[in-house]
């Protein structure tokens, strides 16, 4: 699948910054190494993704697969720093 991008705007970037993790550092995670689960939210198709940015940050996005004009675009519905439990989950050291 070719994801053209990433789908902001003022429903989603508020939620996804109020935890203090940039915009940079979500799609940063995003577009690179990650670990990706489905979410079962009710009412929409939403995936889970934990992974860590360059500069050693480890972050949990919760987003869907939007389609915009015909492209595929990744829209962040939430995002915050992962826990020290779950990084210790995520490198295998639990």
């Amino acid at each position: 699948m070719d994801i053209e991008g990433f789908d902001w705007d003022d429903g989603n970037w508020p939620k996804c910054g109020k935890h203090g993790v940039s915009q940079d550092e979500i799609e940063e995670v995003l577009t690179g190494f990650l670990a990706v689960m489905a979410d079962p939210h009710p009412d929409e198709p939403r995936m889970r993704a934990i992974g860590q940015t360059g500069t050693g940050r480890y972050v949990f996005v919760v987003f869907m697969l939007r389609d915009v004009e015909g492209q595929t675009r990744l829209r962040p519905i939430s995002a915050r720093y992962m826990h020290q439990k779950e990084v210790a989950h995520y490198e295998g050291r639990d």
